[in-house]
């Protein structure tokens, strides 16, 4: 499996976010793009396997696939670079400033957004048949996701905002240890492997993740779900990725870092 130990890997981490930083614009948005629209297969296949067979841990277990793939290919997720950026910036790498870390944050999301949405938009006439129809059971699944995401957590006022954001929270917990799984080994069995686990637990749990959103809710809209764009939006997308944020660096990036990269010095034994 060719297992790095932790300080190798965090120091694969720093140079990664250095070199997303001075990628070219052009290769953001493509990478973002493609990231997006995998993804968004994934969660079309998994949902499909979740309604055709009625047991949502085999939907769970399969997704990962999308996952996987967007990794190996080189393409990039905001949960992923919410995560590495930032850890450049922390360790001063040169040309690394708060503000290239944002628009690169920004470049990534328009990348992942219309990946995605060009994937909601293909899937909502192969389900309904160029709109001339209703998008059957995984579609009508789809659009009652999008209702129960916005409209469910709205009901409960700060409560349910609070919620959404906590859900986000444990989401890019989990996502961004996939993504450090990637770094884990250099074989791709080994990088497999150490994707696969935590992407299977963020899907079980239905946590938020902001860009597998960015498909479900615009595909709920083209069909006709029962929400508004302002629902999405102030409902789960803007909490979501504030809670991917919060969850990926402050779980996994800024701990690993501070434990691995700048260690404290060790304690004296008398």
């Amino acid at each position: 499996m060719a297992y790095l130990v932790p300080s190798e890997f965090v120091s694969k981490m720093v140079d990664a976010g250095e070199s997303k930083i001075y990628m070219a614009t052009r290769d953001v948005l493509i990478r973002a793009y493609m990231a997006g629209a995998i993804l968004a297969l994934a969660a079309v296949f998994a949902v499909s396997i979740n309604v055709q067979t009625g047991q949502p841990l085999l939907g769970a277990v399969l997704f990962p696939v999308g996952f996987c793939m967007l990794y190996l290919l080189g393409f990039d997720l905001l949960t992923g670079v919410f995560v590495l950026t930032p850890l450049a910036l922390i360790d001063k790498r040169p040309g690394v400033t708060p503000g290239a870390v944002l628009k690169h944050w920004g470049l990534v999301f328009v990348g992942n957004f219309g990946g995605a949405f060009t994937v909601a938009a293909l899937m909502a006439i192969v389900f309904t048949f160029g709109f001339s129809t209703d998008p059957g059971k995984v579609g009508i699944a789809i659009s009652h996701i999008g209702e129960a995401r916005t409209l469910g957590y709205a009901q409960y006022g700060a409560a349910g905002m609070l919620t959404l954001f906590i859900r986000g929270m444990l989401c890019n917990w989990m996502v961004s240890t996939g993504v450090v799984g990637a770094m884990i080994s250099t074989t791709v069995g080994g990088k497999v492997i150490a994707m696969w686990m935590p992407i299977m637990v963020f899907f079980y749990m239905t946590f938020e993740h902001s860009v597998v959103n960015m498909f479900l809710f615009p595909f709920g809209l083209l069909t006709g779900a029962n929400f508004s764009m302002m629902d999405y939006l102030i409902w789960n997308e803007i909490p979501t990725v504030l809670g991917n944020l919060v969850g990926g660096l402050s779980f996994t990036g800024l701990t690993l870092y501070a434990t691995h990269a700048r260690t404290a010095p060790k304690r004296v034994i008398a």
